[in-house]
């Protein structure tokens, strides 16, 4: 054995395998952004509803796996995990003690897919919960309907 990899060999077993890209692995929870097909800020996990454009990709996908950040709270990664139980997609809670990245779930392969676009810019769900419905009535139009009537 050369003198080189006996020191590598060493080093491995003192710091583990050396990983590539491990900025990048800690922001995407582990995974290489190549890899990834759709991804949420925790932010976005934390709204209400969940994302169809992240279950659609688990029903699509069914061999890649979801990466879910670990320091944040159960409530909003579970209808996440309920998604991918249905569909049989495995998914990992993640928890680096080190640092806690702005994502909050990734839909990844364990191979390189190159996806151009993999965040979700705007939760198509909620914008149509949020419109208030022109037939909802409030209090002043009620009251002056009453008055009106009179």
């Amino acid at each position: 054995m050369e003198r080189s990899n006996v020191d590598d060999y060493l080093q491995q077993g003192i710091h583990g395998v050396k990983e590539t890209n491990p900025d990048e692995r800690r922001k995407f929870l582990g995974t290489l952004r190549e890899r990834i097909v759709v991804a949420l800020y925790q932010n976005q996990l934390r709204e209400a509803g969940i994302y169809p454009e992240v279950e659609n990709a688990v029903k699509e996908n069914s061999k890649a796996h979801l990466y879910l950040n670990g320091h944040m709270d159960y409530s909003y990664l579970s209808k996440y995990i309920k998604i991918a139980n249905q569909h049989n997609v495995k998914y990992t809670m993640v928890t680096n003690k080190e640092h806690n990245s702005d994502i909050g779930l990734v839909l990844a392969f364990d191979y390189a897919i190159d996806k151009e676009e993999i965040f979700v810019t705007k939760n198509e769900s909620q914008a149509s919960v949020h419109k208030e419905s022109p037939n909802k009535k409030g209090l002043l139009s009620y009251m002056s309907k009453l008055f009106k009537s009179n």
